[in-house]
């Protein structure tokens, strides 16, 4: 399953950050981090619940880059 999410990010490099910080979250297949349309696109590992990872992702994320946000 894939999901797309509106994500709010400061530059470049920290965009880079999150998304590398969602692809160490376990439950997501792959996620990519588009800085100019402020989105991610995330896929997750099959029987993963967006739900229950998009939380995890996101608290990844804010300790690479902590005035993150990622709207779900």
């Amino acid at each position: 399953m894939k999901k797309n999410y509106k994500i709010e990010v400061d530059c470049a490099n920290c965009a880079a950050k999150m998304e590398e910080a969602a692809n160490k979250t376990p439950g997501v297949k792959k996620a990519t981090v588009n800085f100019m349309t402020l989105k991610m696109t995330v896929e997750f590992d099959e029987g993963a619940q967006p739900g229950e990872v998009m939380p995890a992702v996101l608290s990844n994320c804010k300790k690479v880059e902590d005035d993150c946000e990622i709207f779900f």
